[in-house]
């Protein structure tokens, strides 16, 4: 894209309002509009690969999706495959549909006879009614879930809707089927309604808090439209126009649907930072600047603005076939169905697993009430009373609050990473932090200082120091400064206007600054004023920036270019020595610049080639164009050659003093660090090593990767392939570095680890293979990367199992920053990458992202703590007593009004507790974990969970209840098993109500029982492997006092719901006596006891099956 300069008339601005308008939906779309022109600039053989891998992710049936989600063990990392794959389907069909339009190729005679009208006619009236009923109005239209959907889905959502199922069977127990009608039916139905209303509050604050809105799309359009039918300009409403209309625009208009230019001014400029997230202008033009739909001149898209100029355009596409109606799909798209983490997706697995499980078993109770409890035992259990009790499984077996914790655990992750300085837009991104496996960072800025400085000037026959340019006033010191200052991006920055130029700070791309910075101490340098005519910014896939000026002194208008040495050389035919002579670029000479480059690279400079082209006076195609910038571009670009070499200079920029550090504990913590960089390759080595991103002695190169793949059998026919797709110059020079690496200082040489310097050309027409070869390097370098070969790289490590961290500073960065599982950007970076990145380091330092690992890991650790804490009350303490009421017979020994407190009440503070604890080991010290293999529950976290604590929790509370009716009814536990219908009046001397009194106390002792065992439990759950004496809650740097509010807090909930006689008549519910909340206190502490040998063995026999059984 071209950007324009000033010195044109200034046209009226647009008004702010409209900017505002514009800008407010650059963010969003910016990431999907640049890959999506990546995508459009692929050859057939990658377009091809990514069109054959769509079919193997098309959307399941409904009944393969719905078995998917009751089956609790299938892995879920498949489902967030799948997610990406449909995301990743949607945006190849967007650029399936782009590539097939022609209308930029066409020229304006042809796009007036595709639309068929004719130029100063438009379309008439009756072809535009027409047109607009089988095109549809010009509004970009998007289904939305409606906001009562969304109302719907708190309260009938996941897990609210067997709540319901719930709700309704209470309530039909309590009548018409229960005879006489049970009050506490009637209850349980109130007490669940008021979860489901809590839950539904919680979700519509977690959907407030967690979700981006996207900006309204529809206030991009502007208010009218000009457009020329039969002959006159007429305005209409933007909502009218149709293909084939010809739409006026001016200075401030809004383009209103995607046009194809057909006449415009010499200065026309569009904004088009809505799509593109460019901040500035690019020129407009009625001839076709690029075979890209999306990058092509003349095109002007929905959304952008006209900056200054006028002109005239067919429209191609309205509504939601144009290029911002199509993104916008995309992207509400994913707000509509947001990506979902492999956590969250593991957790929704276990509930409806576990709902599943509790739906059969639920099932069974009462199958097993109506083919043998109802003929065998009539009057044991009535019809309400087996329906209550089938729900009541449903209800208290499924721990609800589990999806509420995981939140919980992710906000609380969140703020602590929000105080070291690390902002997180999406709660999910936290726990996708912990299972990272690789990092692509950029080198400038992220792992350097950027305060990159101009060290070295080279010319013909001399190589100088800065210094020494600083205070020349040669001609060839001239030709330096003239390209230095005046193809540069960078500006000075305002508000040290008060100090002299030399000390003046800069702000822009700190390569553009060095040379700024450069110009600036270039004092003695006498230069006229000059006028910039055009300006084409640096692109990564050209590698060089150009400015055409002319000086007050000349007005010839000459070429100042500035890029990569490899580049420019080739397009070269001159070059100026020490004095400013002009002499021929020979052989020899380009032998001396490459051994200067090569040289340079090696001691870690960046390389930039300053050159300029001269034309005679009546011989300068330039002359006649300086006031019609699209073809002013089309000749500029066409005149970028037979370059004089102004001189090559080399800059530093040192590496961020805590990087080595960093990339020794990414290390040790099993993350690859992988530098990516557009800077030569020798130059990229030498600053890997000084971060440590290089450790080994030997560095590979391209050669080794294809010598490696030559070895397989299958592939031998791919290495020729491959070699052909590599120039030689580039396998040379990696070649070379490889040999010279092999020399280097072994002082950083670690033993396990190999290292691979690649650059972007050798990546083209790599085989699978290879990249298989690439990946399994623990250190690798790209360099001279583009951003379409950036986002292959992070497809390519995505589809070997690697978790991708990358980090990005501007437009180009996005699609790579799109494709990865966690973006970040810098403080200090681009607004469009701060905007598109999951996570921002405020304080600019990559160090940041040791913090954020290790809290994305923390999530992991202690979600497992909170489960392993819920799932053994809340299911087997919890089932058995139901089940003891079936099969054996006995008065249910805890009812399910006091299950549901201990579910949604008393467990709530620990879990919560739980959730902030500190690690017991250095998790920074074990390698990541893989979703795909380390799950969050498994069948060793069941047997833990059930086999051991569950089973201790259970006999405990039975033991209680036993000894409860024992001690106050004379009850012994043989009279109480097998009872069924016998357990009414006069059994044991007792009348019915004396009975139903005796089991309601020893249901709450039973009750009791199980908060204090949920205390040892507490203190079980707070460590995997260290003893809890080690950890303990009350002293040392990983103290937890909170966790013991948990105590007093589920006391005053027993008391609260066991003493009010309230409770006790609508829910049955009875007094504790006193000794029960201290008998139970035993079995609490022998389950920390028996917890404290386990993890002993565990420590101690570390190969014995104890120890493989661990959870």
């Amino acid at each position: 894209m071209v950007t324009l300069t000033s010195h044109f008339k200034q046209q009226p601005p647009i008004s702010s309002d409209a900017l505002h308008r514009s800008n407010r939906a650059t963010l969003p779309l910016a990431a999907e509009f640049r890959t999506l022109s990546i995508q459009l600039g692929e050859d057939d053989e990658r377009q091809t690969q990514r069109v054959r891998k769509l079919p193997n992710f098309l959307r399941l049936p409904l009944w393969r999706k719905l078995l998917e989600d009751l089956l609790p063990f299938k892995s879920p990392h498949r489902q967030q495959e799948r997610q990406e794959r449909r995301r990743e389907a949607a945006l190849v069909r967007v650029a399936q549909q782009l590539r097939g339009c022609q209308f930029h190729r066409d020229t304006v005679k042809e796009s007036y006879q595709r639309m068929g009208i004719l130029p100063n006619d438009g379309l008439d009236t009756e072809a535009a009614e027409a047109r607009l009923l089988r095109h549809g109005a010009n509004v970009i239209r998007w289904r939305s879930r409606r906001r009562i959907l969304s109302v719907l889905g708190w309260f009938f959502g996941g897990f609210n809707r067997f709540l319901w199922l719930s709700v309704i069977v209470f309530w039909l127990c309590w009548k018409p089927i229960g005879n006489p009608p049970q009050t506490g039916n009637l209850a349980l139905g109130i007490v669940i309604i008021v979860i489901i209303v809590m839950q539904a509050m919680f979700n519509a604050w977690q959907e407030w808090m967690t979700s981006r809105a996207l900006e309204s799309i529809t206030s991009m359009k502007p208010e009218c439209a000009v457009v020329v039918r039969s002959g006159r300009q007429l305005s209409v409403s933007p909502a009218d126009l149709v293909p084939g209309d010809i739409v006026v625009l001016r200075a401030g208009d809004l383009v209103p649907a995607d046009i194809r230019l057909v006449q415009t001014s010499v200065d026309l400029s569009l904004d088009r930072s809505a799509l593109t997230g460019v901040a500035e202008p690019t020129i407009g033009t009625t001839e076709t600047t690029s075979a890209n739909y999306l990058e092509t001149c003349n095109m002007a898209m929905m959304g952008s603005a006209i900056v200054q100029g006028d002109c005239r355009g067919i429209v191609v596409a309205t509504g939601n076939r144009t290029v911002l109606g199509r993104l916008n799909k995309l992207v509400r798209h994913q707000e509509v169905a947001p990506k979902r983490t492999i956590l969250q997706l593991e957790v929704r697995r276990l509930v409806n697993g576990l709902t599943t499980l509790s739906l059969v078993v639920g099932a069974i109770f009462v199958i097993l009430w109506a083919v043998w409890l109802r003929t065998k035992f009539p009057g044991f259990m009535s019809v309400s009373d087996a329906l209550a009790n089938g729900v009541g499984v449903l209800v208290t077996f499924v721990p609800g609050s589990l999806p509420i914790s995981l939140t919980l655990a992710l906000t609380a992750i969140a703020k602590r990473m929000q105080r070291n300085r690390i902002l997180i837009k999406n709660l999910t991104t936290v726990e996708t932090l912990g299972s990272i496996s690789a990092i692509c960072c950029e080198k400038t800025g992220t792992l350097t200082q950027r305060q990159m400085v101009v060290t070295r000037v080279a010319y013909a026959d001399a190589e100088v120091h800065a210094a020494q340019v600083h205070v020349d006033n040669g001609v060839a010191a001239r030709r330096v400064y003239e390209t230095a200052a005046w193809c540069n991006n960078a500006i000075l920055d305002p508000e040290t206007a008060h100090l002299p130029a030399a000390e003046r700070e800069a702000t822009g791309d700190a390569t553009d600054c060095a040379l700024l910075r450069l110009a600036t101490h270039m004092r003695a340098v006498q230069v006229p004023d000059h006028e910039t005519l055009l300006t084409i910014p640096f692109s990564l896939r050209s590698r060089w920036m150009l400015t055409v000026c002319r000086t007050d002194e000349t007005k010839n208008p000459f070429i100042l270019i500035k890029g990569a040495p490899e580049t420019l050389i080739a397009r070269s035919t001159s070059i100026q020595n020490a004095s400013g002579e002009i002499i021929n670029l020979d052989d020899e000479i380009r032998s001396k610049l490459k051994e200067v480059q090569r040289r340079w690279a090696d001691e870690g400079c960046r390389l930039l080639l300053l050159c300029r082209r001269d034309f005679a006076e009546g011989n300068n195609p330039l002359a006649e164009l300086a006031d019609s910038p699209a073809k002013l571009f089309v000749e500029a670009g066409k005149s970028v050659s037979q370059l004089t070499i102004v001189g090559l200079v080399g800059m530093v920029d040192p590496p961020r003093p805590e990087i080595p550090g960093v990339v020794d504990t990414f290390r040790k913590a099993g993350v690859r660090v992988f530098m990516t960089t557009g800077d030569y390759s020798h130059t990229a080595a030498y600053v890997a090593r000084q971060c440590r991103i290089i450790t080994s002695a030997t560095v590979d190169g391209i050669d080794q990767v294809l010598d490696a793949e030559a070895q397989q059998p299958e592939e031998k026919g791919t290495k020729e392939v491959a070699d052909d797709a590599v120039p030689a110059s580039c396998k040379a020079s990696n070649s070379d570095l490889a040999r010279q690496e092999s020399r280097a200082d072994s002082q950083h040489t670690l033993t396990t680890p190999r290292s691979l310097v690649v650059s972007g050309p050798e990546l083209r027409g790599l085989s699978t293979s290879a990249w298989d070869t690439i990946s399994a390097y623990e250190e690798i370098v790209f360099a001279r990367i583009t951003p379409e070969q950036k986002l292959q790289i992070v497809e390519e490590l995505r589809a070997r199992d690697s978790y991708v961290a990358v980090t990005g500073d501007d437009v180009n960065d996005l699609p790579a920053m799109r494709a990865a599982h966690v973006s970040v950007a810098m403080g200090n970076g681009s607004e469009v990458s701060k905007a598109a990145a999951d996570v921002v380091l405020l304080d600019n330092n990559f160090s940041s992202v040791v913090v954020a690992i290790e809290c994305g890991r923390l999530v992991f650790i202690n979600l497992k703590k909170v489960i392993i804490y819920l799932l053994p009350m809340t299911n087997l303490s919890e089932i058995v007593p139901s089940l003891f009421n079936v099969v054996f017979g006995l008065p249910i020994p805890l009812s399910t009004f006091l299950m549901l407190v201990i579910n949604t009440v008393t467990d709530v503070w620990a879990s919560v507790v739980l959730i902030n604890e500190e690690p017991e080991t250095d998790i920074m010290l074990t390698p990541p974990r893989n979703p795909k293999r380390e799950k969050l529950v498994d069948v060793k976290f069941f047997l833990q969970a059930y086999g051991f604590i569950g089973l201790i929790q259970t006999l405990s509370g039975h033991i209680m209840f036993f000894l409860c009716l024992y001690l106050r009814g004379g009850i012994a536990p043989k009279h109480v098993f097998l009872a069924f219908n016998k357990w009414t009046d006069g059994y044991m001397g007792k009348t019915k109500e004396e009975l139903a009194h005796l089991v309601s106390i020893a249901g709450s002792a039973h009750f009791m029982a199980l908060v204090i065992m949920q205390w040892g439990n507490m203190f079980v759950a707070r460590t995997r492997t260290v003893s809890v004496f080690r950890q303990n809650p009350l002293w040392g740097p990983k103290s937890n006092t909170l966790l013991l509010v948990a105590i007093p807090v589920s006391i005053l909930v027993a008391l609260f719901f066991n003493e009010i006689r309230w409770f006790n008549s609508v829910f049955l519910t009875g007094p504790i006596p006193v000794e029960f909340f201290f008998l139970p206190i035993p079995f609490a502490i022998a389950l920390i006891a028996c917890e404290e040998i386990r993890k002993l063995v565990v420590r101690r026999y570390p190969s014995s099956w104890v120890a493989r059984l661990a959870w």
